[in-house]
């Protein structure tokens, strides 16, 4: 990772020959072909954040493959 030093900013500069970091990772919700992805931003306790991390931690899966799929099971047919 490189640095830069023109502007003496620690923000890291992408190295042309490491690009692996900018790769998104594609994980459809519990199945879901999430086709065009538009981004949701809710603000929650901290508390209710704590246990959804500790949950989706335990289980072995991102917080936001578990809320796409409760999003999906609440509001997915919807007609």
């Amino acid at each position: 990772m490189k640095y830069d030093s023109k502007n003496n900013s620690r923000k890291p500069v992408p190295d042309s020959g490491n690009r692996g970091w900018v790769v998104r990772e594609e994980s459809p919700a519990f199945g879901v072909n999430p086709g065009e992805m538009k981004r949701l931003t809710i603000d929650v306790p901290a508390s209710l954040h704590a246990n959804i991390k500790v949950g989706c931690a335990r289980q072995g899966i991102k917080m936001a493959d578990a809320i796409r799929g409760l999003l999906e099971e609440q509001f997915g047919n919807i007609e």
